[in-house]
């Protein structure tokens, strides 16, 4: 990991992905939340969400394609 300083230009990248994510948070609290009960919420409103997408991406996983479809039982049988 590079240990460097941060560049205004990396914390305006990362600020700019931050705070909108922290305002739909924030929208969401109790009036009169402090700052660090947002952040909390956030960081377990962000585990659901990593939770949710990787149930997304099994379930997407999880649908037939190719070789594995299945056949329908009309468009295989040939009746004379």
């Amino acid at each position: 990991m590079n240990k460097d300083p941060l560049t205004p230009e990396e914390v305006q990248a990362a600020s700019d992905r931050f705070f909108p994510l922290f305002d739909i948070i924030l929208k969401n609290m109790p009036e009169g939340s402090k700052t660090e009960d947002c952040l909390s919420v956030m960081a377990s409103v962000c585990e659901l969400a990593h939770k949710m997408r990787e149930e997304e991406e099994e379930k997407s996983k999880a649908l037939p394609f190719g070789f594995n479809k299945k056949k329908d039982d009309d468009s295989s049988s040939t009746e004379e």
